[in-house]
């Protein structure tokens, strides 16, 4: 059962961007699978990889199709003053590590139909999930694809040398997947209730308006940058910068900080910084921020910089999403949204080398809290709908 490795893979307290030896369980799950493991940075990534028997190695990544199921194995901190223990075997770790936590949180404790324990939802719990699907479906088929799992133990922190860096090598050596399944918790309030089919990008930008200092007694002297900015902040912030779509919300820009003078009440400022993030869809790009703010900010002194820490992406017209609806249907008769809410995510990568990607996983209302937890009945569906799918891609093939 599903339950039962995710136990396990509580246990090991893979704080990004620590493994503690979590790929050499997993490896013995998938005894059929062969491994690339890549290192740097001191970030451990994986590829676990399932060629038919029939075929030659080389031959089997020219012809066949691939399919990937992707995650993290790394967690955050469990805050709330609990102690992290140093590896699966620290056998000074027990009760009385848990801080605020209700449970030691590297301690899976079912209670009342629940799992608690650090990444039991994000995301320990979708991998638990699709390794048992694949265990299982690989015992009793073998289809002519492709199956495999990519692994990073960094994707909580700056994850440079994380799931990025793992589809570079595998882009040069000819081994990158097609299609790809990221096993976030998306689901909201029943798992299967909700596909991520893409991800908002994150653009920051920097706001200087330029000023003149000078004494609040003679305001003819100065150039205030607050009263340049006045009136046109409403225009700025706020408004829409696209119309959205069916799967995207319209991209607002939202002024996260304002600040500007010497903390003094007869001084003007000499200038006004305005910090600023877009999570934008599809249709709102850099280019079309820095006009924005041209046409709002036009005739006032201001200077702008602008960065985009991820793009945005859609997952459109795909089989994989059709595959992926119809083998939550079968088995929860839930009608899966298709939804490119929350933020940034791994599959964000997958797509800028071309691969069609989605995201499915367990619900997520206790991410990164005290406390996290799953529910039971989740990981049971969640391993059925993964085994589900993993059948009808092997009828479609």
């Amino acid at each position: 059962m599903a339950l039962e490795i995710l136990k396990k893979l509580i246990q090991y307290p893979t704080v990004t961007p620590l493994e503690h030896g979590i790929y050499d369980y997993i490896q013995s799950l998938l005894p059929s699978f062969r491994a690339l493991h890549i290192e740097k940075g001191g970030v451990k990534n994986v590829l676990f990889y399932k060629i038919p028997k029939n075929y030659d190695e080389k031959l089997a990544w020219e012809t066949l199709e691939h399919f990937c199921f992707a995650g993290h194995i790394d967690v955050v901190k469990p805050g709330g003053g609990a102690i992290v223990p140093r590896g699966i075997n620290d056998t000074q770790y027990n009760e009385q590590n848990k801080g605020d936590w209700i449970y030691p949180p590297f301690t899976p404790t079912i209670h009342d139909g629940y799992m608690y324990g650090r990444g039991t939802q994000d995301m320990k719990g979708g991998i638990a999930c699709f390794l048992k699907a694949l265990q299982d479906f690989t015992a009793r088929n073998e289809p002519q694809i492709i199956l495999s799992v990519l692994l990073t133990s960094d994707e909580e922190g700056d994850g440079i040398y994380g799931t990025q860096y793992m589809l570079e090598i595998l882009k040069e050596k000819g081994m990158l997947p097609q299609y790809a399944i990221v096993a976030e918790p998306t689901s909201t309030n029943f798992v299967g209730d909700t596909i991520k089919v893409g991800r908002r990008g994150s653009i920051n930008g920097i706001i200087k308006i330029i000023g003149k200092q000078g004494h609040v007694a003679y305001p003819e002297k100065c150039i205030n940058p607050v009263e340049l900015l006045g009136s046109r902040l409403g225009q700025l912030a706020g408004v829409n910068l696209d119309s959205g779509d069916s799967v995207f919300s319209a991209s607002k820009l939202v002024i996260t900080d304002i600040r500007g003078g010497i903390e003094a009440v007869n001084v003007t400022p000499n200038d006004l910084t305005i910090m600023f993030n877009v999570r934008n869809s599809t249709m709102t790009t850099l280019e079309s921020v820095k006009s924005h703010v041209d046409s709002v900010l036009h005739g006032i002194p201001y200077t702008l910089e602008l960065k985009q820490s991820s793009k945005s992406f859609l997952t459109k017209d795909s089989s994989l999403i059709t595959l992926l609806q119809d083998s939550i249907h079968e088995i929860t008769q839930i009608e899966a949204e298709l939804s490119t809410s929350g933020g940034t995510s791994d599959a964000r990568f997958f797509s800028e080398y071309g691969v069609e990607v989605v995201e499915l996983g367990v619900c997520n209302d206790r991410i990164h809290a005290l406390n996290e937890r799953v529910l039971l009945q989740d990981i049971e569906r969640l391993e059925a709908i993964f085994f589900r799918f993993l059948t009808n891609v092997a009828k479609k093939i």
